[in-house]
């Protein structure tokens, strides 16, 4: 086989997350294209280790870097491996994006939003509030331009690459230790809550603190804040903030459907073989997928242990702070439009991508979801 072909269908691999899975796994076209790079001499062995934000015990969320280098390597013989460390092994948690961009670490798997502080454009990567759901995102991102745009941003302002690798699906709203009923009861409150939701909490009078992910129990269970946003039942039990809070609220409307990301220096990724590069695609493409689908399977047995537990009161977000919250979103976002072009040239293909995709799923699946959660 020749390696322009292997390219042909290395490329192909990234219209969908089973065809990426099956080159390892079935099928004589895909055994022979890994033999074919394991034996061609013209292929080089490398060896990265890659720098995420994640600690072990998050198994689903560490496993979706797990699974993309897996993949990597796998789909090249084992000539090509990136070896993923827990956060705090090679950079602390929220420090992925900058050791990339400088080339301390030459691989990383973090969420976008942590980095806001560098530009608020960076949200988009991950999610913005009232944004967009797992499956309107990747829609943006794969069919309407979102990929490509984020990857022009990174490549000229941080010299970095990057492909999506990961959702969670709609977060829950996270665990509090005060109850409440109003969007009155906001000010003064203590959230650990990172991105543009922290920021959107803020202007509502909430005491945002970002604290690492192996630190958010304590925090919780001793007062240091009155709540924090995690992503959902599974990975919260995980983190037994059942424990050190009484009420569990939803939806996390700051999180309707955030993206994960690996991250490469461009000045590493550039020389690679182009069939590596398109590996590196199709792995990527198929940890999103694969992230999203295992949530969605563990999130309902898990919801279902906190329920049958007894010891957790799950609340819906009361109207008026939804309203709050929504509209002082959207006054942030027309800030950011007018004093930085970046923010401005993505969020003009993001707002009305999101308008049409939520009518149309507004109408549609939504009529589906009500009548499947009708008590018959």
């Amino acid at each position: 086989m020749e390696r322009r072909e292997f390219l042909g269908k290395a490329g192909k691999i990234a219209l969908g997350a089973a065809a990426v899975s099956a080159i390892a796994a079935c099928g004589n076209d895909a055994e022979t294209a890994v033999d074919e790079v394991a034996a061609d001499s013209s292929f080089p062995e490398i060896n990265w280790e890659m720098a995420t934000s994640w600690p072990l015990s998050l198994d689903t969320i560490f496993g979706g870097a797990e699974e993309f280098s897996s993949m990597v390597s796998r789909m090249t013989g084992g000539k090509f491996t990136i070896t993923p460390r827990a956060a705090g092994e090679l950079v602390g948690a929220v420090e992925v994006l900058p050791s990339v961009e400088t080339g301390a670490v030459k691989a990383g798997h973090t969420a976008s939003y942590y980095y806001v502080g560098k530009s608020n454009a960076v949200a988009f990567g991950t999610a913005l509030p009232f944004g967009l759901t797992a499956r309107q995102q990747n829609a943006w991102l794969y069919e309407g331009g979102g990929q490509q745009l984020m990857q022009d941003f990174y490549r000229e302002r941080f010299g970095i690459i990057q492909f999506f690798a990961g959702n969670t699906g709609t977060q829950m709203g996270g665990w509090f230790n005060k109850e409440l009923n109003s969007v009155a009861d906001l000010p003064g409150l203590k959230m650990r809550i990172p991105g543009l939701g922290g920021q959107v909490m803020t202007r509502l009078g909430v005491t945002v603190e970002l604290i690492a992910g192996g630190e958010v129990f304590q925090a919780l269970d001793t007062g240091r804040v009155d709540a924090a946003e995690w992503v959902g039942p599974y990975d919260d039990t995980k983190m037994s903030f059942q424990d050190a809070a009484k009420f569990y609220y939803y939806p996390g409307w700051w999180e309707p459907g955030p993206s994960l990301e690996v991250e490469f220096p461009v000045s590493e990724f550039d020389p690679l073989p182009e069939e590596y590069k398109a590996i590196i695609e199709a792995a990527a493409y198929a940890a999103n997928h694969i992230m999203l689908a295992r949530y969605d399977a563990l999130n309902p047995p898990a919801l279902a242990d906190i329920i049958a537990a007894g010891k957790t009161t799950i609340l819906p977000f009361p109207e008026d702070v939804m309203i709050a919250s929504e509209q002082a979103a959207f006054a942030l976002y027309d800030e950011y439009s007018a004093a930085d072009p970046d923010f401005k040239t993505i969020f003009d293909s993001w707002a009305p991508f999101r308008t049409a995709i939520q009518d149309w799923h507004g109408l549609a699946e939504k009529a589906m979801l009500d009548f499947g959660a009708l008590d018959r």
